[in-house]
């Protein structure tokens, strides 16, 4: 069992004022695989004394200083890619292929797409040819306080400690304590680098002591979180007690609208969308919407491939999806899909308890409803498991309507070969993001939602700018 009990801050690793322990769980053997202290009010304060402190100096730091710093932190974090998949394997479940390729392969990716925004961005521009001597300046928000999921752990991570360290701003990350390994990793990457002292510090913990002692503290400039849209909820109240900047990442419930022209492998490729990282992401398709002229075919593809697609231990290679978190989101999963049974939804594949030979771990099985209406709570609520809600529409206005009828907008999906039609609905629906017949959203695409999805954006200029104030001067030439 790994002991990974010591905080980061200030540029060493550091015990806790008082310890308080806790086991990380390997979702695929129920078993404890290391140990983490929760951090108290005390190391709260000590990590956010230390990023006030560095933010003197480097709030100041050149913008090629930065570049220079997070270009060897993208060389060394090459270097232990492997160490990073095999941790989040270890503490999340996700299987090793898909690990490696895709979990860690988006840490990499986002931090060289940083570096290219960083390099292009201007921190100084003036207002306009009509106003040469009005300037306006991009400058750091100050001390962030960063809180993580465990869905996509180095993915939500980069996301927003390589923008705050690109911006200028020093930071204390709180990652989950579900799903913590792979970021103490990136803090021993960074501490390799050389970061000056108290710009990054990690401390573990819960929401409840450490996310509150950390959202609430008074020298904290901005929050910046990714998770459930009722700790969301709590956090923007911690805030506004005294006027923190606040970006959320939160939940989604995502419409795929696949109409008759839809291409060949629309619906599987859905199906896909929905179970894959084991139904566990934010933006998954999780309400396939199908024109009720194919909906029977539909269906019946849907059946087979759910009952075809493989669920296996993480450590395995292969292109299976592995356990789900933890026992209570386990647990969680099976009541939700209880009540799509006891709603009457019409269950196709899958349904309650574990797969065939998989009886230790936190395994679900692939599950697809048909028959499903939009006031079903397997309709409303976000699963975060595999499991896919089949619902019919007769008329492009009426798939809308379903698509629109949730208090979530995070990522909508469409299919057809109608550009027109796809370009016409796109617009309709009230989502941050519309990915259109499979096309992947490119490397620097803001990322966020509407409504209870949240109110910030991640990636390429828009993250970056997450971080930044505005200020304007007047009388500068």
């Amino acid at each position: 069992m790994l002991d990974k009990k010591n905080f980061y801050i200030n540029g060493e690793w550091v015990s806790p004022k008082s310890p308080k322990e806790i086991q990380v769980i390997d979702p695929a053997t129920e078993k404890s695989c290391a140990v983490i202290s929760l951090g108290g009010t005390e190391d709260v304060n000590a990590a956010v004394v230390a990023a006030r402190k560095a933010f003197k100096t480097w709030g100041f730091s050149s913008k090629e200083k930065r570049v220079e710093l997070l270009e060897k932190l993208y060389v060394v974090y090459k270097k232990r890619w492997a160490d990073i998949a095999e941790a989040i394997t270890l503490e999340m479940g996700a299987p090793k292929d898909f690990s490696s390729q895709l979990q860690a392969g988006t840490g990499a990716s986002h931090i060289k797409s940083f570096i290219r925004y960083l390099k292009e961005f201007k921190f100084e521009k003036i207002l306009g040819e009509h106003a040469k001597n009005q300037n306006i300046l991009y400058e750091p928000k100050g001390v962030c306080a960063l809180i993580t999921p465990w869905n996509w752990p180095m993915n939500q991570v980069c996301l927003k400690v390589i923008p705050a360290l690109a911006a200028g701003c020093t930071m204390v990350l709180k990652p989950s304590e579900l799903a913590p390994l792979s970021s103490m990793i990136l803090a021993e990457m960074i501490d390799e680098v050389k970061f000056p002292a108290g710009v990054f510090n990690l401390v573990n913990g819960d929401g409840a002591t450490t996310g509150d002692a950390l959202t609430s503290h008074p020298e904290v400039n901005m929050i910046s979180f990714t998770g459930s849209t009722r700790a969301g909820a709590l956090i923007s109240q911690n805030a506004a007690k005294d006027f923190k900047r606040v970006s959320l990442e939160l939940g989604g419930k995502g419409a795929n609208i696949i109409f008759k022209d839809a291409d060949p492998e629309a619906v599987e490729r859905g199906a896909l969308r929905c179970f894959r990282n084991s139904g566990q992401s934010c933006n998954a398709p999780t309400r396939m919407l199908v024109e009720k002229s194919m909906y029977d075919e539909a269906v019946e593809r849907l059946k087979k491939y759910a009952n075809e697609f493989k669920v296996d231990n993480p450590n395995k290679e292969g292109d299976h999806i592995g356990p789900v978190i933890s026992e209570a989101q386990f647990n969680k999963i099976q009541t939700l899909i209880q009540k799509g049974i006891d709603e009457g939804a019409k269950l196709v594949a899958g349904g309650p308890g574990k797969p065939e030979g998989l009886d230790k771990g936190y395994y679900v099985k692939p599950t697809v409803f048909a028959d499903v209406n939009n006031k079903m709570e397997i309709a409303k609520t976000e699963i975060f498991g595999p499991v896919l809600s089949v619902i019919p529409f007769e008329t492009e206005e009426e798939a809308i309507e379903i698509a629109n009828d949730t208090p979530y907008g995070l990522t909508n999906y469409i299919q057809t070969q109608d550009k027109e039609k796809a370009q016409r609905i796109s617009k309709k629906l009230r989502s941050g993001m519309v990915e259109i017949n499979g096309n992947a959203f490119s490397k620097g695409t803001p990322f966020g939602g509407y409504k209870q999805s949240g109110n910030g954006r991640e990636g390429g200029t828009w993250g970056l700018e997450e971080y930044l104030e505005v200020k304007t001067i007047s009388g500068w030439n």
